[in-house]
C-alpha cells in the first residue's frame, strides 16, 4: 500500500520559514561578535567590526518581519487551551518513552506552542531595545542608564531566542519525520495520527 500524505504547510511559508532561519544565524553570529571580545573573531564572516555593526540591525529587523508573517498565519493554532495543560503535565512520561497517555492534540503540542511564544515575545524584545541603541539613527534620543538597561534587555531576549530556537530544532530532529514538513511540506498520515491526532481527523475529515 502506498504511503499517503497529508499537507501541512504550503511553498510560501517553508520558504519564509527558512528566510528566518537564515537571518537568526546571520543575526546571532553577528550579534555574538559584541556580546564578547572572545566572540569577536566572528565580525570577519561580515567584512570586519564596521560592518558587523552596520549589518547586524538590519539582519534582525528582516528575520522579524519573516516571523510576522509567521505569525499572522499561525498564531490562532498557538492559541493554549486547557487540552494543552494536560498535555504538558504527561510530558514527562513522553520523555521517558511512553506516550500511551498523552491527551490527543491539534496542529501544535503544548511544547511547539510555548516556543511559538518565546520567540514572538522574544522577537519584539529585540526589536524594541535593538532600535532603542542602533546608532547613529535613534541612540542618541535616551539617556545612558536606557541605553545600559536596552541592551542587557537585549541580551537575555537573544538567549532566550537562542534556547527557543535549540528546542525547536532538537524536537524537529527527535520525532522522526518531523523535518519533512519543512523540507517537502508534506508528512505521513500516520504521523499526523500519531503525533496530531486532532489535526489529523480535521484534515482527512469528509474525505
Amino acid at each position: 500500500m502506498a504511503t499517503k500524505y497529508l499537507q501541512r504547510y504550503r511553498d510560501g511559508d517553508r520558504m519564509n520559514h527558512w528566510f528566518i532561519a537564515i537571518m537568526f544565524v546571520m543575526a546571532g553570529l553577528s550579534g555574538l561578535a559584541f556580546f564578547h571580545p572572545s566572540l569577536f573573531f566572528f565580525s570577519n564572516l561580515f567584512g570586519g567590526g564596521q560592518w558587523t555593526r552596520i549589518l547586524h540591525p538590519f539582519m534582525g529587523v528582516l528575520m522579524v518581519i519573516g516571523f510576522l508573517g509567521l505569525f499572522f498565519k499561525l498564531w490562532r493554532d498557538n492559541v493554549i487551551n486547557a487540552n494543552d495543560w494536560a498535555w504538558a503535565a504527561k510530558a514527562g512520561d513522553m520523555l521517558r518513552g511512553d506516550k500511551s497517555g498523552m491527551p490527543p492534540v491539534g496542529k501544535y503540542n503544548f511544547g511547539q506552542k510555548a516556543v511559538f511564544w518565546v520567540m514572538a515575545v522574544s522577537l519584539i524584545v529585540l526589536l524594541v531595545t535593538g532600535v532603542m541603541f542602533w546608532r547613529p539613527w535613534f541612540a542618541p534620543y535616551f539617556p545612558i542608564p536606557v541605553l545600559r538597561a536596552a541592551v542587557l534587555l537585549h541580551s537575555v531576549a537573544a538567549l532566550a531566542l537562542l534556547f527557543a530556537t535549540m528546542a525547536h530544532v532538537y524536537a524537529a530532529i527527535w520525532v522522526k519525520g518531523t523535518v519533512r514538513a519543512m523540507t517537502r511540506g508534506t508528512v505521513t498520515e500516520n504521523w499526523a495520527r500519531l503525533n496530531h491526532p486532532l489535526w489529523h481527523e480535521e484534515v482527512t475529515k469528509g474525505r
